[in-house]
């Protein structure tokens, strides 16, 4: 492994993920709402805890009482008590018991209110898995999300099929806190800011439609019951009146930070991309092909993309896209001493692993054949966190406190 190009990449990855952090989006976006009668938070996603936490530090400083709070968010990622807040953990990405309750629990809390009213409402990706109320059987909508993780169905197309299975997805959840107002702060980790689909769009209308949620199911051979087929040809609210939202982060501001990073370190900074969806290892040919057109540049490269790949997934090992990502480039790299490439993911978590995705060199092919393992046997099962483990390619930052999709970048020193 080249140390110094690994060095680089961790710097490049703290500093990006610290600079979309919530917690002064959070107070900015707060400066900007005036708070009338009772106030009541609930905050969703993975970044749950951390944007609650910011916006109870910043009403305290403001002066403004808040009556009571819900926070749903990822196993592991509560960091500690919060005042008249009860936190929840659930899964993610499959949906369960305690991700229901705790949805329920701010259901309870907003069901009752009146138009002097306000619901903070706090949301970021990962949403979509935690902020759940059902309309069928959970173990049947965990399989649904299974099927669908499983297919490489991108995010819309995903949330176009949840929200129509949910009491709270497609802009239900606002209609429960009225005639309540409703202020939403948003933590985009979907390419474009869709606001209906980021966490399944619970407090803002829904574009999608019941054809294009029974054209997914039939795209992806979808198996469910009838009786949740019926719900897919029931249309969701397409107007609301008592929301205002606003969004504090996407992926730009990721691959901007991570570009400045690179300079700080005497890189030039070259933005390919800031709304990959593609498969991850198209998205790492992608880089492949830059870094070979200037291998023979005199400069140090810095090439950035940013976005949500996916996955089609055909074998059963342990991984994430971000790990695919930089995996299948791999081979390519093979033997280029001064190439490294790096994908990551901003909330810390990359699929159902502790990593937060993956980083490779030049040296990473020799280093898994004297491990004994074989590059593309690890790719057809879709083994990338073992293969990496293997080679010490893992990166792992734990919860990081946002969620504003993923980066990958390639250097060459």
């Amino acid at each position: 492994m080249n140390k110094q190009l690994r060095e680089d990449a961790n710097r490049i990855i703290d500093g990006a993920i610290k600079a979309v952090c919530p917690d002064e989006a959070v107070r900015r976006a707060l400066e900007n709402i005036e708070f009338t009668g009772r106030v009541y938070i609930v905050s969703i996603g993975k970044a749950g805890w951390q944007m609650a936490k910011a916006a109870v530090d910043r009403l305290d400083e403001k002066n403004v009482e808040y009556t009571a709070g819900v926070v749903v968010t990822k196993y592991d990622h509560v960091q500690g008590e919060l005042k008249d807040i009860k936190c929840f953990e659930g899964g993610h990405p499959v949906p369960d018991a305690n991700g229901f309750m705790g949805t329920q629990a701010a259901i309870d809390m907003v069901s009752d209110l009146t138009e002097d009213d306000t619901v903070l409402f706090l949301i970021s990706g990962g949403g979509s898995a935690l902020f759940e109320k059902p309309l069928i059987d959970g173990d049947e909508l965990a399989e649904i999300t299974n099927q669908l993780l499983k297919s490489g169905a991108d995010i819309v197309e995903m949330n176009t099929v949840r929200k129509r299975l949910s009491a709270v997805k497609g802009g239900r959840f606002a209609l429960i806190c009225a005639p309540a107002r409703v202020e939403a702060i948003v933590l985009s980790d979907i390419v474009g800011d869709p606001l209906d689909m980021i966490a399944s769009g619970p407090a803002y209308p829904d574009t999608s439609t019941s054809q294009d949620a029974l054209f997914i199911a039939k795209k992806y051979n979808l198996e469910m019951s009838d009786s949740t087929l019926e719900l897919l040809a029931e249309e969701t609210p397409k107007e609301l009146e008592n929301v205002n939202t606003q969004i504090i982060g996407s992926v730009r501001e990721l691959c901007k930070a991570a570009a400045i990073e690179s300079e700080k370190m005497g890189y030039e900074p070259v933005m390919l991309n800031m709304d990959l969806t593609c498969e991850a290892d198209v998205a790492g040919q992608m880089l492949v092909s830059k870094v070979k057109e200037n291998l023979d540049s005199w400069k140090k490269l810095a090439f950035i993309a940013g976005g949500e790949t996916v996955v089609h997934i055909k074998g059963n090992g342990l991984g994430g896209r971000n790990q695919q990502l930089a995996f299948s480039t791999m081979k390519a790299i093979a033997g280029q001493k001064d190439v490294a490439i790096f994908s990551v993911g901003s909330d810390g978590t990359d699929g159902p692993t502790d990593a937060a995705g993956g980083y490779v060199d030049g040296d990473s092919y020799e280093s898994l054949q004297k491990a004994g393992l074989d590059y593309d046997e690890i790719m057809d099962n879709n083994d990338c966190y073992n293969g990496l483990k293997a080679i010490d390619g893992l990166v792992i930052t734990g919860p990081t406190g946002t969620n504003v999709n993923d980066f990958c970048v390639a250097l060459i020193s």
